[in-house]
């Protein structure tokens, strides 16, 4: 244990000093200038100060009153000596925030059974000091593991749904990094990207309650059937909705909303401009862009040029502008999130898939006749 020991007279030092390292364990650090003591207390984290009242340039209250202000003395034991035994001083001391008083008249067993205890007090305040710290250190590790399972568990069943129409689940894991980039590109939080990038993949979530016949029909969908695919929305909403959860709850407002365009002409409700979640606007571009960019059962892939021509067209009237134009000014690392380089590419998606890793890669298992 340290102890921290102000006193202008040599003589009292010496003789608190002895006191104080006649106890196990304590080692004690003396200043007769109250500013360097103060200073050194600053640099180092004390578990007991006993300090003079009486001293040049800064007496033992004024001395108490700045320890107080340094966050880690807050609760440490801060022992004033004194000659003076009036009440005035003593009130003054304890609202400065002194624990205790020590008479410089006192002797014998008096005092050290008076310092026995100070010590006994401040090794007390340390192993709760410790302790807090061990518990804060045990709660973060517990809410990160716990939100690393949320993470797995919303990617596991983003996949179950992706399951369905596609053999990797690369889409899911593309829309949600061009979401995340374009987020970043609109300078949101980086909480707020974070998020988006995980809650993003089940923007689609709605269509596990869409017939296969209907999801994975080769050719162009009768008025009845797209009346149909286009339900997913609210499905999905309804999936999600009401939870305690923040990335669960974005989530929803994603499944909800991202098929809504900036002109109204949208589903399911046929909100316009900032109405629609900017969260939804943002994977709207993403996901548009990546199915464009796809081979699907009724329809080939389009080029990547070609396919960010038709998002442009698009801009201010499917798509909020501002999300195609922060979605253009980060080209270079679509291409690359979208496999256009693959060196960079891969190297891009280990260093960004988080939890995508932990998810193994689903083939889709064909029955053979």
């Amino acid at each position: 244990m340290d102890a921290l020991l102000v006193d202008d007279s040599a003589t009292m030092r010496l003789r608190l000093r002895g006191l104080l390292e006649a106890e196990p364990d304590v080692a004690v650090t003396d200043h007769a200038d109250p500013a360097a003591g103060l200073l050194e207390a600053t640099m180092r984290a004390f578990d007991l100060v006993v300090v003079d009242y009486h001293m040049p340039a800064m007496d033992g209250i004024e001395f108490i009153q700045s320890l107080r202000k340094v966050p880690h003395y807050s609760l440490v034991p801060i022992v004033m000596v004194t000659s003076d035994v009036s009440d005035s001083v003593r009130l003054a001391a304890l609202d400065a925030g002194a624990t205790d008083f020590i008479d410089k008249s006192m002797r014998g067993i008096e005092l050290t059974v008076r310092l026995r205890n100070l010590i006994r007090l401040a090794q007390a305040v340390r192993k709760l000091a410790e302790q807090a710290t061990w518990l804060d250190g045990e709660v973060e590790m517990a809410l990160r593991h716990l939100r690393e399972r949320e993470e797995e568990i919303i990617f596991r069943l983003s996949l179950a749904v992706e399951y369905r129409d596609n053999d990797t689940g690369d889409h899911t894991w593309r829309v949600a990094r061009y979401s995340q980039i374009v987020a970043e590109a609109l300078d949101l939080a980086p909480e707020v990207c974070r998020n988006l990038y995980l809650a993003a993949p089940l923007h689609d979530v709605g269509k596990v309650a869409i017939p296969d016949g209907v999801l994975l029909k080769p050719g162009r969908l009768d008025p009845e059937e797209f009346s149909l695919v286009r339900t997913h929305a609210a499905i999905g909403k309804r999936i999600l909705g009401d939870s305690s959860s923040e990335l669960i709850s974005l989530a929803a407002e994603i499944a909800e909303s991202h098929h809504e365009k900036w002109d109204g002409s949208g589903y399911p409700q046929g909100l316009a401009g900032t109405d629609i979640p900017l969260s939804a606007r943002i994977v709207a571009v993403a996901d548009v862009f990546d199915a464009l960019t796809t081979q699907r059962p009724y329809k080939g892939a389009m080029s990547f040029d070609d396919a960010l021509d038709c998002i442009r067209a698009e801009s201010g009237r499917h798509f909020d502008p501002a999300c195609v134009e922060a979605f253009c000014s980060r080209w270079p690392d679509i291409l690359i999130v979208g496999g256009q380089n693959d060196a960079l590419g891969r190297l891009h998606n280990q260093q960004a898939t988080e939890p995508w890793a932990r998810v193994p890669m689903l083939l889709r298992e064909i029955a053979k006749s």
